[in-house]
């Protein structure tokens, strides 16, 4: 389980053919995040870049992106802002819709999740096409929030998402570990 003296989080993570449909090979981190010590040292590496960025909040894309954002958050000391699925917040929301790689979707947040000005770290579990995490960009600047960044546990980088997030957002993307196709 050991790479270079450290945790091998890419052993942790469960690949599951054809699924949600035929040809899709799905990354599982509940196997990563079911590992006391992956989950930590999970958490460790998606803060560590922003330790010396002034972060207010994160904001975690759902499900996953709850997990791990709401401890990214807790490790910077910073609040929390739930991206959800369409209809589940209680309060007034907007929305943005936005194309995955096997549907579409829309995702919203609290219209006041986010002040003007704030700056906001993203975390979210995978980065495939990039569409959820530009998505939820578009929310955060709508509302006059700055994206600091998007932190990933797992990159598909044959699916360009963190390239285009970068070259039609402007926003950086860090990732902890990367998988060869999709």
């Amino acid at each position: 389980m050991a790479k270079n003296g450290d945790i091998d989080l890419k052993a942790l993570v469960r690949s599951i053919p054809d699924y949600p449909k035929a040809g899709i090979m799905f990354r599982d981190i509940t196997t990563l995040i079911g590992h006391a010590e992956g989950f930590a040292a999970a958490i460790r590496k998606l803060a560590a870049p922003y330790h010396n960025e002034r972060i207010d909040a994160v904001a975690g894309i759902e499900a996953r992106g709850f997990i791990l954002g709401g401890a990214v958050a807790d490790r910077l000391g910073t609040g929390f802002i739930p991206i959800r699925k369409k209809g589940k917040l209680p309060w007034r929301a907007i929305g943005q819709d936005y194309q995955l790689e096997y549907g579409t979707d829309i995702i919203e947040m609290h219209e006041d999740a986010v002040q003007p000005g704030e700056r906001i770290l993203i975390v979210d579990d995978l980065i495939a096409t990039g569409g959820t995490v530009e998505a939820a960009v578009k929310l955060i600047r709508r509302v006059g929030g700055h994206v600091v960044g998007a932190a990933f546990v797992i990159d598909l980088p044959e699916l360009g998402g963190s390239a285009r997030l970068e070259r039609d957002c402007g926003v950086n993307s860090h990732v902890v570990v990367s998988f060869e196709g999709h």
